[in-house]
């Protein structure tokens, strides 16, 4: 299994709608709206680096509100 954190910036007043959005999809452990650099973080745990591409580059990124992402793949 690949675990990743995606670290998101979202446009202003849109983090809870967007948290739920993001919680939604398939494969998104959990989502939290964080204080600092980011907005929210989101784990995600799948089989393959592909699958997390397909959520962060294309999902995530997909999501009306969403301003930025920067994903990286857990080491251990």
């Amino acid at each position: 299994m690949v675990t990743a954190f995606v670290m998101i910036k979202a446009n202003t007043g849109e983090a809870d709608r967007l948290r739920e959005d993001i919680e939604a999809i398939d494969g998104v452990q959990s989502a939290h709206i964080v204080a600092g650099d980011v907005d929210i973080i989101a784990k995600a745990r799948v089989g393959t680096p592909a699958e997390v591409k397909d959520i962060a580059a294309t999902q995530i990124q997909g999501v009306d509100g969403i301003e930025d992402t920067q994903t990286y793949i857990a080491m251990d």
